[in-house]
Parts: structure tokens; sequence; C-alpha cells
């Protein structure tokens, strides 16, 4: 689907793409990707793709960029977060900013790159913040 034109994206029947097709910003009332309904307070509740939109990108290989849509009528509400899963949350976040070699929060994500917190990887470095 490289080079397409706004003409290339349009397919409502569906027959070239096999779902129906539609060019960015041009998909009907009634279907939104994942982001659009999650920000309404829904999610698509196990429906399949109603259709799809397409776009030109000059970044991917492929050369264009795929949304999936789903029909608002059929989705359901976003599931409420429990006491359980907040706190399981909580702990994983937790864990992804303690430092493995220090053991202190370091107050960010610990970089998988480095491992460590920053000072803990850089130990001699002026700007580094000493831990007493």
């Amino acid at each position: 689907m490289s080079g397409l034109t706004l003409a290339d994206c349009f397919d409502p029947t569906g027959e070239r793409f096999g779902i129906p097709t539609y060019p960015w910003r041009y998909a009907p009332e009634g279907l939104a990707t994942r982001r659009q309904l999650r920000a309404r307070g829904l999610r698509p509740g196990g429906q399949p793709v109603a259709a799809q939109v397409v776009r030109r990108s000059r970044r991917r290989r492929a050369g264009s960029l795929v949304g999936y849509l789903y029909r608002v009528d059929r989705a359901l509400p976003v599931r409420p977060i429990t006491p359980g899963r907040a706190a399981a949350l909580a702990a994983a976040m937790l864990a992804r900013r303690t430092c493995p070699e220090c053991r202190q929060d370091a107050g960010y994500c610990i970089p998988p790159s480095l491992g460590v917190c920053v000072p803990c990887a850089y130990p001699d470095h002026p700007a580094s913040p000493r831990r007493g």
C-alpha cells in the first residue's frame, strides 16, 4: 500500500482490502479507534474490527499507517479499576523506579539501557547527585 492517494484508500465496501477502508479522517460517524473509544470511556469489548483508516507515512517501510476502527454502538464501558489491580499497578511502578544497586526509589523509571539509576551508573560524574 505504498504511494497511496486519497482515492486508493477509499473502499467502503471492502472489496479491495477485505474490510471497509477509508482515508485518514474520512471515516463515517459511529466508528472509532481504540484511543477514541477510550477517550469516551469505552472499550471494543471483543467485537471484530469493523473498518480501517489508512494514510501515507514517509517513516514506515510499508509506506502507510493503518488505524483499526470499531463500532461505537457495540462498545462496552471501560471496566473500573479494582483496589487489588490498583495496588498491583502501584507495586509494579515502584519496582520500575527502585534501583537494584542502591535500593532507593529514584523518582523515575530506571532506564533499561542503564539497568541502574543515573547516580549509580555514573558515580564520578560532577552533575551526579551524591547519595548519603
